[in-house]
């Protein structure tokens, strides 16, 4: 399956299916200069041990010389020491302005090689290979990379465009099962924030798996188009996030969620939880919100309740400290004019920006304390 990326300032192909790892060599020589000779292939040692050999061999058998170089694996690592070794190697390895890099894992490989390709050469052409669900219908999509600061997530970054992105279901049946809870919390934010019927048919789709425990390969492609397909639209609708847009079809509604996860992650130093299992979290916090601000029904949070239980198990966040949490919530790095801007819900599907002296402490606190204090399993 294939889905198209038109925005102002690129477009590209979205390739979806079994086996498609096979055709990387000839996207990479379809979509790179003519002149291309050079690719340098970042992974890390997990993936790079399970796909890495059928990658190589692709691009060698397109005329490409591939120049392998894995990071360590995790959140953690997403920092900007790394990202000076990531430069280091493409000088090493000799890439000239024709060459391109090719990310080959998860969100964390994705957005520190689409960052080093951004700067190295003031801008190299990028391939993105996701080998997650997360980041199958979410990081490799759109062109945001960055890194980690000491303050907080993403923090340091830039837009840079893949010149395409090539998804390989197969990867999905070696993920943890961790992982693919993560990657469906990142699927029901998308259909919360921006489309019901998106998140009613990933909804199904969970129900269905875990009542017959599998589901039909062509059903999960069609569902990782659909996703797609949903991010490519918010994308070319708002490229680059303008500030100024407060309407929901901003690409900021694309951070339901995450100002809660963030601070989750930070507070934990990237240790406790995957990203989407602290956006599975932080929806549950922006729900009781929503709720709390007469915005949003009780019974359509009760839905979104379930819909990340169906993702899966989440490790507990009932033993942090909320007063922690709530000053890692000032470093998120959505903020505008010295404040926090909330995505909360006027309904399952529609979105809403909301300034955070509109949120009392004292519903914060109830939000964060109502969130935590499920276990969701």
């Amino acid at each position: 399956m294939r889905v198209r990326l038109r925005a102002q300032r690129s477009q590209y192909e979205i390739v979806i299916g079994e086996g498609t790892l096979a055709a990387l060599g000839e996207i990479a020589r379809r979509t790179l200069p003519e002149a291309a000779r050079n690719l340098a292939v970042i992974s890390n040692q997990k993936v790079f041990g399970l796909y890495g050999q059928e990658a190589l061999r692709s691009l060698r058998a397109a005329g490409l010389t591939p120049k392998l170089w894995l990071m360590k694996e995790g959140e953690r690592h997403k920092n900007l020491r790394t990202l000076g070794h990531a430069l280091e190697f493409l000088s090493e390895a000799r890439l000239e302005r024709s060459d391109g890099v090719v990310a080959l894992g998860g969100g964390v490989v994705g957005d520190l090689a689409g960052m080093a390709s951004a700067l190295y050469l003031r801008g190299l052409a990028f391939l993105q290979v996701p080998t997650t669900l997360l980041a199958q219908i979410d990081a490799s999509v759109g062109g945001k990379t960055g890194v980690n600061l000491d303050a907080g997530k993403n923090l340091a970054g830039t837009f840079q465009q893949p010149k395409a992105v090539l998804i390989d279901t197969r990867t999905l049946a070696t993920l943890p099962r961790r992982e693919l809870t993560a990657g469906w919390c990142e699927a029901v934010k998308q259909g919360a924030a921006g489309s019901r019927p998106l998140f009613d048919k990933t909804y199904d789709y969970l129900i269905d798996e875990r009542e017959a425990g599998t589901a039909a390969a062509a059903r999960l492609e069609r569902l990782i188009a659909a996703q797609c397909s949903f991010k490519a639209r918010i994308v070319m609708n708002d490229e680059r996030e303008e500030i100024a847009r407060t309407d929901h079809l901003s690409r900021r509604i694309l951070n339901f969620g995450h100002t809660t996860a963030h601070a989750l992650e930070a507070v934990t130093r990237y240790r406790r939880f995957r990203h989407g299992e602290a956006v599975g979290y932080g929806m549950l916090v922006a729900g009781e919100v929503s709720v709390g601000l007469g915005l949003l029904e009780r019974s359509e949070l009760e839905l979104l309740r379930d819909a990340v239980r169906l993702c899966g198990k989440l490790p507990r966040a009932d033993d942090l400290d909320r007063e922690l949490i709530r000053r890692a919530l000032a470093h998120d790095k959505k903020s505008t004019g010295g404040h926090v801007k909330w995505v909360l819900l006027e309904r399952l599907g529609r979105a809403r920006i909301v300034d955070d002296r509109e949120i009392a402490p004292r519903l914060l606190r109830a939000s964060l304390r109502a969130a935590f204090s499920l276990r969701i399993a």
